[in-house]
């Protein structure tokens, strides 16, 4: 056909564009005069009786169309990218462009209205849940859609329909949903009829129209006519088809029925489709002209696919022969070190000293997505080539001398042939009638299955098991339920990656195709509904019915699903996978070898309950118990290209493979819900922009740096933070059998010790392997490292291996790829960096700045001689980044004007303590600002000296009175003895992680400590901490109220029922009840009528108020603590009772406390980064962070300062704890909360005798309270009085003035805050705890942050407390009488506890139960509402501005 021009087209008359009758646009969401822009979902909209409302055209329309629109709706519409003509635009159209002054800038604070917070609900109702029926259909919603989902994708379009007319008997969707879901069954009918067009299969469809959608009453869009007329066209002619056609032609209306099929113009109908229907119905005035038009455009169009870089790149790829050394492997008999070298031998055909960079951008990007598509194809390459070298050497596989990549290649195929029967089987039950247990199994996770390949199933599950075995260490075996769900884990995110794949190359070849296509595996934008107090843009009308079920496909697979797929692949791992074990025979003592399975399943008793395990064989393990974990290595490796830009939520960063933009573990949807409505208004803009702004920073690899590691790397010894090849570390003589038993213990004791040591050096040695693999496959690349964040903001790298918040050695290899001459300024702060990273950090800048210049020969020498010479950079704190700061050093003052030397080494501004900077901000505490540099000085304070000095002195004072610890200890305290305490006190500390990590530090500092003295540590430990403590409840006084502050309202918020949740309590028909899975629906009523006696203990599981509120960047940060639910699923191998998070789980009040006030300090320090990320963005610099430590060019340190201090001071000039006072009270409005008083007050004492009085229980009190706060609220003067006079314990606790006697909340447990005096409670709780293990690098820091450990997979529930008046708080309160009784202070109890051993200790600490002497409380509803905020103080934020030392 042949294309007419754009001149042309512009000519067409406007009369022959313009359709007779047609209605102006108002959407249901709109308000006229503000029309809104097309999308998708308008043109699916749902038809009606009367004309439909005209959408949009589609963009390659706009030319066309356009001069029939308002100018206004035109402009509204305009995009900076169209290629729309203008020429027929009215000359005195106004200009679109503002001025660019009068623009917000984008590091500058957007206003909040706390009084409308960002608010998600779900609709309210009970989860209805069926059993699963005689054909192997679910009857949960979720597992249903999902099924369905899979189905259809793999074309087993009869599964799918009894999927939905399942959906169809149980009416839990609505209309348009369940729409959506015959739509895409109808699509993919379409699909099987258009690659074979006979009669029957076009029967099927248009029967299934008559009997499903048109019988039932639902309503048929345009998608649903489209299908049908195309199933039409495809296989009927004649009679026949004039009829059919205009039997769905009516369904439209006449005046738009040609939009509406427009819509689906080269989706699923043809022009020549179009010119039939003018044809068979010319009543709908179909102009030929606009249809050529339509034929132009689509023959203009280029096609999206590949642009022939791949060609190119191989052109430019040599087998390159570098003569960098090769990294010496650390010898490790698994596969992680291979596979990376496997994926990294692209670079290797670079020729040496080229740059990827110097390619096209499509090129890059074609190189990118190879290196991300590559984790399994390269396993199965590598597997294949040894097993393939074996047998050319004529050498079996199963030798025992095989290496293990040959063994995984016989796993593969035999697990692969297995697969292949097993589908063939699935093939089998889903025919069977009547049909067993597994047959019903197969039928669940058969579709999920079908979505990939035997060979990559197969691939995946061998990955996803040794990969989970090597987390959790070979020699322990590991849980049956954490393989399940890793293994399934793994297989779903290849799954859902090769179908974006698939997508993404449809698209490609024909770029119409799928454009409005529902993308079922994408968050899709929220409904209307489900925002509160805030005006939803356009993407969040209901006008799109394929966002909910978008969104419910989105969260992945369903708990049920995951388990019977994983359970289904680790058991065909379990029955395949072979290995040969060699033993000696126990009688004739010769070797025997054997084949034997390489996995058990079996049972251990943890806790008192049968839990299964999955046992590696001993052949296995002695291969594996050394290989670091990670397998999926190329999707952890720097990009080759800039980061895709985030937009949505698993829109962002890398090209292929999807990831989230927050840190979230599986199963807890709160966050998600709330970052995907922010992000829909647009709150996130400034977040997403800063993530865009990390991801983009170049970097290159320091080449000297890296030479040097190598050569020390390849020696095997140890060097710097390198740790030996292999680690001389000896081991204890073994006692002699006859000697005492203790003895003996004691040795296998040391013998456990060293052996850890041992492993933890190799594990350590075998990640080093790793990072100095990809750093020298990218020696001469630059690359980028694309960041997301954790639920409080937190931005991290997602390149796990390389990046620049690894350690020492990882840190000194990286470089800014685009350099920046010094300038005076650069020189000085490159100096300065010099004294930081080796330690002089704390000096003036006056002072590092001479240590580098008198330091300057032995500069000379670590650079010429770096491991021949003096070794002097080995004394830094920071050894390797010293090491190349004397190399970019040196080599600018070797030049003739240093001040010219182009510099590429980031320069590090580090702050003071951050956590604690951000505390003395939002109290005001002069002392404690001054500790932490936010006031001016001529020094660089140091708060953990200050802390040292105090205690110092507490400990003089207490020598004056002959006390022992201080004799000990006098002397022995400095700065290094608190820091770590002192660091963790502001996130967070038990007195026991206190105490361990103080005792770890004398442990360090003084090994004879113990001997000398002939005390315990753990008791000097403890004495140090209470001291500590009491230091920083002296500094930070102001700061310890806020923290107070933040534990009281978010108590109360966690003891709160929200006015939806009272409402559910009042109608028991609108509660949803607590049913087991299986419940018969006829039961529900009856559960739901049984809520309405609820007792008063029941009421604390309805306690689901999480704690949110919103960062200065208008984040939302949900805390994901909740005490999930259990349910018990049977799967091939075993019964499981898994842990299923819900969003209607009760919330963990003591995990929610512990972690709020550090969360929220994270959640600020995260704004202030980002800030600054913005304004340095703006400014043309170059920004690095890590969390609370901004790096930059040396030139620009001076500049990046002064937008560090602006950000702070913009950040808390605002009144941030007044604003999340009021943001708590409008999002928690009307709420109540569950409050105690003491019994033997006098508002106790009156509520006692009323209860006796009126005998109503704990939810009768709470709806009569609910009652009372309406009637008060009310506008009626008398109904105002009536709940004046209605009596409650509320009332009397008002009446009263009572507010002395409510109880603090006992629910923050054993954490101290920031300066909080520990009590003699915990003493004894430290001193008991018998545990020698550390716990971990923060020792007893509260867990708020984002971490691995799984929420699924687990086989036992977590208790719940199930009381109001629980006892806890009173054992508590009778433990801490009793270390009362036995000591004023915690340093007599310590006296006390000198010379007894670990039992006595115990014993004295815990003491006998006597309830004697307790006091009672009284549990009463109030309504929420919170304590005052506490004074600030008289420090000034703004006079940080002047601090040098705020940052340095």
């Amino acid at each position: 056909m042949l294309a007419r021009s754009a001149s042309s087209r512009q000519a067409l008359p406007l009369r022959r564009l313009v359709f007779p009758g047609a209605p102006q646009l108002l959407p249901r969401c709109s308000s006229p005069g503000q029309p809104q822009p097309y999308t998708a979902a308008s043109a699916r909209g749902i038809l009606t009786a009367r004309p439909a409302l005209r959408p949009w055209k589609r963009k390659r329309f706009g030319a066309l169309l356009g001069f029939e629109r308002r100018l206004a709706t035109a402009l509204g519409e305009f995009r900076q990218h169209d290629d729309i003509q203008f020429e027929g635009l009215p000359f005195e159209a106004p200009s679109t462009y503002s001025p660019r002054q009068s623009q917000p800038r984008h590091y500058e604070l957007k206003p909040f209205n706390t009084a409308e917070p960002l608010m998600v609900t779900e609709p309210p109702g009970p989860r209805i849940v069926q059993r699963m029926n005689i054909y192997g259909v679910p009857g949960d919603v979720e597992e249903m859609l999902s099924i369905f989902d899979a189905c259809v994708h793999v074309g087993r379009l009869d599964r799918a329909a009894m999927v939905l007319k399942r959906f169809a008997n149980m009416n839990v969707l609505t209309g348009e949903e369940t729409m959506e879901l015959h739509n895409r069954y109808l699509r993919e009918r379409l699909a099987q009829i258009q690659a074979d067009p006979t009669a029957g299969k076009a029967d099927d469809i248009h029967s299934w129209f008559e009997l499903q959608i048109r019988a039932k009453a639902l309503p048929p869009s345009s998608e649903t006519v489209a299908c049908l007329i195309k199933a039409a066209l495809i296989t009927s002619e004649g009679a026949r088809l004039q009829r059919l056609v205009a039997r769905y032609m009516d369904l439209l209306p006449q005046e738009s029925a040609l939009e509406h099929l427009f819509s689906f113009l080269g989706d699923v109908l043809t022009e020549k489709d179009l010119a039939d229907i003018s044809e068979l119905c010319p009543a709908y005035n179909m102009p030929t002209d606009l249809l050529s038009t339509v034929n132009t455009d689509q023959a203009n169009a280029l096609p999206s696919g590949p642009s022939g870089g791949v060609a190119e790149v191989e052109k430019w790829l040599i087998q390159s022969t570098s003569e960098v050394p090769r990294v010496r492997p650390t010898p490790q008999d698994g596969l992680g070190l291979k596979m990376l070298q496997q994926t990294l031998s692209l670079f290797d055909r670079i020729p040496e000293g080229r740059d990827i960079a110097s390619l096209t951008l499509s090129q890059r990007r074609e190189i990118q997505s190879k290196l991300e598509k590559d984790c399994v194809d390269a396993a199965l390459a590598r597997w294949r080539l040894e097993n393939q070298a074996l047998l050319d050497m004529g050498l079996n596989t199963s030798l025992s001398g095989a290496s293990l990549n040959a063994r995984l290649y016989e796993w593969q195929t035999s697990l692969e042939a297995w697969l292949t029967d097993e589908l063939k089987r699935v093939d089998q039950s889903e025919k069977a009638s009547p049909k067993c247990k597994e047959d019903l199994d197969r039928c669940v996770y058969g579709p999920f299955l079908r979505q990939s390949t035997p060979a990559r199933l197969a691939a995946v599950t061998i990955l996803g098991t040794l990969s989970a075995l090597a987390t959790t260490g070979a020699d322990n075996g590991m849980s049956l339920s954490h393989t399940i769900n890793h293994v399934s884990k793994v297989a779903e995110e290849d799954i859902r990656s090769q179908r974006i794949s698939k997508q993404q190359s449809n698209k490609g070849k024909s770029p119409s195709n799928n454009d409005r296509r529902p993308t079922w595996h994408q968050a899709g934008p929220q409904s209307a509904s489900a925002l509160e107090g805030s005006a939803a843009p356009t993407s969040l009308s209901d006008s799109n019915p394929t966002g909910q079920l978008s969104q419910r496909l989105a969260n992945g697979w369903p708990l049920p699903i995951r388990t019977k797929v994983g359970a289904a692949l680790v058991s065909a791992l379990i029955t395949t996978a072979k290995i040969t074990a060699v033993r000696e025979h126990p009688e004739t003592k010769v070797l025997v070898s054997q084949l034997q399975p390489a996995f058990f399943h079996g049972q251990q008793l943890k806790r008192g309950k049968k839990v299964g395990m999955i046992q590696p064989n001993k052949t296995l393990i002695e291969l594996m118990k050394r290989e670091p974990k990670g397998y999926f290595l190329a999707r952890q490796l720097p990009m080759v290209v800039e980061p895709k830009a985030w937009t949505r939520f698993d829109q962002g960063g890398f090209l292929e493979f999807p990831t989230d933009l927050v840190r979230i573990k599986q199963g807890e949807r709160d966050q998600k819900i709330y970052t995907e409505a922010a992000i829909a208004r647009g709150d996130m803009d400034q977040v997403l922009r800063s993530l865009d702004i990390l991801g983009k920073t170049a970097w290159k690899i320091n080449r000297k740096l890296l030479d040097v590691m190598l050569q020390a790397w390849n020696t095997g010894e140890e060097f710097a933070n390198l740790p030996a090849l292999e680690p001389q570390i000896p081991a204890p003589v073994e006692p002699d059998s006859s000697e005492d038993p203790m003895l003996r213990r004691a040795w296998l004791k040391e013998i456990r010790r060293v052996e850890n040591m041992r492993s933890g050096k190799h594990s350590e040695r075998c990640f080093i392997n790793f990072q100095l693999e990809i750093a020298r496959a990218f020696r001469d690349q630059t690359f980028y490292f694309p960041h997301n964040i954790d639920f409080r903001g937190r931005a991290y790298p997602m390149p796990t291996y390389l990046n620049h918040m690894g350690a020492d050695h990882a840190r000194s290899l990286l470089l800014f790829a685009k350099g920046k001459p010094l300038g005076e300024s650069g020189l000085r702060w490159l100096k300065v960096h010099l004294a930081n990273v080796f330690g002089y950090d704390k000096a003036s800048f006056v002072d590092r700045e001479n240590f580098a210049l008198q330091e300057i020969d032995n500069i000379r020498d670590s650079c010429a001689r770096p491991l021949e010479g003096k070794r002097w950079w080995l004394q830094a704190e920071d050894p390797w980044q010293c090491l190349a700061t004397c190399y970019e050093l040196l080599a600018a003052l070797d030049l003739p004007d240093p001040t010219q030397y182009v510099s590429h080494l980031p320069v590090h501004q580090d702050g003071t303590c951050n956590g604690l900077q951000h505390y003395a901000a939002l109290g005001g505490d002069s002392w404690g600002a001054r500790q932490v540099n936010l006031e001016p000085g001529d020094k660089p304070a140091d708060v953990y000296t200050a802390v040292a000095d105090l205690v110092n002195e507490s400990i003089a004072k207490d020598l004056k009175v002959n006390d022992r610890f201080a004799q000990i200890l006098t002397g022995k305290i400095n700065r290094k003895v608190v820091k770590q305490t002192v660091m963790t006190n502001v996130y967070g500390v038990t007195f026991i992680g206190a105490k361990k990590q103080i005792q770890k530090q004398l442990t360090t500092l003084y090994p004879d400590l113990r001997t000398d003295c002939g005390i315990e540590l753990g008791l000097l430990a403890s004495y140090i901490a209470t001291k500590v403590f009491a230091a920083l409840s002296t500094m930070f006084s102001g700061a310890h109220q806020i923290q107070t502050w933040l534990g009281e309202i978010g108590g109360r918020v966690c003891r709160a029922l929200t006015p939806e949740q009272i409402l559910q309590l009042e109608d028991p028909n609108l509660a949803p009840p607590t049913i087991k899975r299986g419940t018969r629906t006829s039961t529900i009523v009856k559960k739901a009528k049984e809520n309405a006696q609820l007792p008063a203990a029941d009421l604390t599981s309805k306690f689901r108020s999480t704690l949110i509120w919103t960062t200065p960047l208008r984040m939302p940060v949900v805390q994901p603590y909740r005490k999930s639910g259990t349910r018990t699923i049977m799967t091939c191998l075993q019964e499981l009772v898994l842990t299923q998070p819900d969003r209607d789980d009760p919330v963990n009040r003591r995990k929610q406390l512990q972690a709020f006030p550090p969360n929220f300090i994270h959640s600020l320090d995260a704004s202030h980064m980002m800030l600054s990320a913005l304004e340095c963005d703006e400014l043309g610099l170059t920004f690095a962070a890590v969390h609370d430590s901004f790096w930059t060019h040396a030139s620009d340190v001076d500049a990046m300062n002064g937008v560090i201090r602006d950000s702070f001071i913009r950040i808390h000039s605002e009144n941030v704890i007044g604003r999340l006072a009021e943001e708590f009270e409008a999002r928690y409005k009307n709420s109540l909360f569950l409050a105690k008083v003491y019994s033997a007050s006098p508002v106790g004492a009156k509520i006692q005798a009323w209860r006796k009085a009126t005998r109503m229980n704990m939810r009768e009190e709470l709806l009569a309270e609910k009652r009372r706060q309406v009637l008060l609220a009310s506008t009626d003067p008398e109904e105002v009085a009536k709940g004046r006079e209605m009596e409650t314990p509320a009332s009397f606790f008002e009446n009263m003035s009572a507010g002395d006697d409510l109880v603090e909340s006992d629910d923050l447990g054993p954490v101290l805050g920031l300066g909080s005096m520990p009590t003699a409670k915990h003493v004894y709780s430290a001193l008991s705890d018998t545990s020698t293990d550390e716990d971990g690098p923060s020792g007893g820091v509260v867990s708020s942050g984002n971490s691995d450990e799984l929420h699924e997979g687990r086989e036992e529930a977590e208790p719940e407390q199930s009381s109001i008046e629980s006892g806890t708080a009173e054992e508590e309160e009778q433990e801490e009488q009793q270390g009362e009784e036995q000591g004023s202070t915690p340093s007599a109890h310590l006296q006390q506890m000198i010379g007894n051993n670990n039992f006595a200790v115990a014993m004295t600490a815990k003491g006998p139960h006597s309830r004697g002497g307790l006091k009672t409380e009284v549990a009463l509803w109030l309504p929420l509402t919170f304590p005052p905020i506490p004074p600030k103080g008289d420090f000034d934020v703004r006079r940080l501005k002047t601090s040098k030392y705020f940052f340095s």
